[in-house]
C-alpha cells in the first residue's frame, strides 16, 4: 500500500461512516478523479467496501 492510499484509507476511517470519493479528496485537498482510482485500488486489495452505491467504507478485515 503507497502513501496515498493509507491517506484516504486514514480519511475514510476518520470519518466513522461511508463516504463519497469527492467527499474524501475534499478532505485531502486532492483530484477526485486520483481519489476514486485510489478507492478502487483499496477496494481491488480488500481493504475497503461499498455498503451502498457510491459511498464506501473501510473492511472491518
Amino acid at each position: 500500500m503507497d502513501d496515498k492510499e493509507k491517506l484516504v484509507l486514514g480519511a475514510m476511517k476518520k470519518a466513522g461512516k461511508p463516504v463519497r470519493p469527492g467527499d474524501v479528496a475534499k478532505s485531502l485537498d486532492l483530484d477526485s478523479k486520483e481519489v476514486s482510482k485510489i478507492i478502487d485500488s483499496l477496494k481491488k486489495q480488500g481493504f475497503v467496501v461499498c455498503p451502498k452505491r457510491c459511498y464506501y467504507a473501510p473492511s472491518d478485515s
